[in-house]
Parts: C-alpha cells; structure tokens; sequence
C-alpha cells in the first residue's frame, strides 16, 4: 500500500511537472513571437489606411473623432466603447470606424458590416482598428461611464457575460469568471477582475497564429459565441458592444497590450 501510495504520488507529480513544462514552454514560443508580431504589418497597413484618400467622396480618415476630437487617435483605444452624440449610440472602436468612413469618404456602412471578417473592407477596418489600438500601447483603461446610455451598456453587458443558454447551458463566465482555469494549455484569463479583463480584452485586436489572420474583438467575441453553440452575433451588433464596455470598465486601470499574438 506504502509502495502504491508513493507511486501514486510520483505518477501525479510527474504529471503535474510535464504539464507545467508545457506551458511555460508556450509562454517562452509567445515571447519569441512576440519580438515578430505580425501584427506589426496590419498595424502600418491601418496607419497607411487612416491618412489615405479613399471612397467615393476621395477623403482620409484623420478628421474621424474617436472620442477625444477630430483626428487623436492616442488614448482613444482605452476609453471605448463610449456613448457618440452624433450617433445617439454606444459604439465600440470598429462600429465606431464604420461611422466615419461613411460619413468622411462615402464607403456603405451596412454593407461593410455584412462583409465577412477578413474579407475586402471587413479586413480593412481591422488593420485601422489595429494601428489605433497599438497607439494605446502600455496606457490603462479609462472607460467613460457617465453617459445613460453607456451605463446600460454596461448592464446588458453583464447579463450578457452571466447568460447561460445553448445546446450546452455555457456562459461567457463557465470560462472566464474564475482564476487559474485553462482548456487544454490555453489560459482562460478571469475576466470579472481588472487584470483578467485587460488581459483578455485589452489583447485585442491580436493576430492568431493558428490560422494565420488577425482577429478584431468583434471576431474573437463572434468565435466564443460558436464555440458556446449560441447564434453568431452580427458585426458591430450591441450585443458585441455591451460586452465591449462590460470587459472594458471591468479593465479599469490596467494595461492595453494590443495588438497581442495569440496562438
């Protein structure tokens, strides 16, 4: 009993040992890729996008106001989603890009928003998103919720998050609600705590070596949907957005670190 108990306890070790190994070796291979993002290439191509003159009405985008003026991109990142007036709505940064560039250079909205992610504008408006969001690199989370509007945001997006429903009864938090829980070797970062939430949502958008594109938010909240077996949420939907502001205040004061690599 003494040898089976003390084997036991060796075969567990051992296994916890590998398991640890494993995973600090993938936070090694991240680290070294991150020296390469390719995301770097999605952010100049956003940068050149920006200050370009394109669509039908042959305008940049650097009068587009993301929420602190005509043309300051710095900064802006971390405090959307936020409530525009001219608008009358809550809008996440690529809601948010698709108003200006109907508004400055004449592009349809609608039918970019209909456009499947990674495909003609669909994929333009996340190399923009990218470079804006890298203009935020390092600053911490500073959502605005002094707006109605952006505190019912907030609501939905926390009934969102908590919402079990689905052929497997999941949530957004049977995931992401708990520390130290992984599937497989992926974290899961805890995304009802400061750090989780700026980790989690503050990575994107990011470029997912896995398939070899880069995501936006809107993407990344998209798969998480399919993978609960819940319908896909359209492009730029409130739904996304709720959840947007909820991660958002939620990461207040901690750090942006998009674009990010992930596996």
């Amino acid at each position: 009993m003494q040898w089976g108990g003390a084997l036991g306890l060796l075969a567990l070790t051992g296994s916890a040992m590998a398991q640890k190994s494993a995973a600090d070796s993938i936070a090694q291979y991240r680290a070294m890729l991150q020296d390469g993002n390719p995301a770097d290439l999605f952010e100049a191509k956003g940068e050149d996008l920006w200050k370009q003159k394109r669509g039908p009405k042959n305008a940049s985008l650097e009068q587009c106001n993301l929420g602190k003026g005509p043309g300051v991109v710095k900064g802006a990142w971390v405090e959307l989603p936020r409530y525009f007036a001219d608008t009358g709505r809550v809008q996440d940064l690529e809601s948010r890009l698709l108003t200006c560039m109907q508004a400055l250079q004449g592009f349809n909205a609608d039918a970019i928003a209909k456009t499947p992610f990674g495909k003609d504008e669909q994929n333009n408006v996340t190399a923009i998103a990218t470079w804006v969001s890298a203009e935020s690199k390092g600053m911490k989370f500073n959502l605005p919720q002094s707006h109605i509007e952006e505190r019912k945001m907030y609501e939905v997006g926390k009934r969102l998050f908590f919402l079990r429903g689905g052929s497997h009864d999941f949530a957004c938090a049977t995931c992401h609600s708990q520390d130290d829980k992984r599937i497989r070797l992926q974290d899961l970062p805890n995304l009802t705590q400061s750090s989780g939430a700026a980790n989690g949502f503050g990575a994107w958008p990011a470029y997912r070596v896995s398939n070899g594109q880069m995501w936006s938010m809107g993407l990344r909240l998209n798969d998480c949907y399919r993978q609960q077996r819940f319908p896909y949420p359209l492009f730029g939907s409130e739904a996304i957005i709720a959840l947007g502001v909820f991660m958002g205040v939620t990461a207040q004061g901690g750090e942006a670190t998009a674009p990010a690599i992930k596996r």
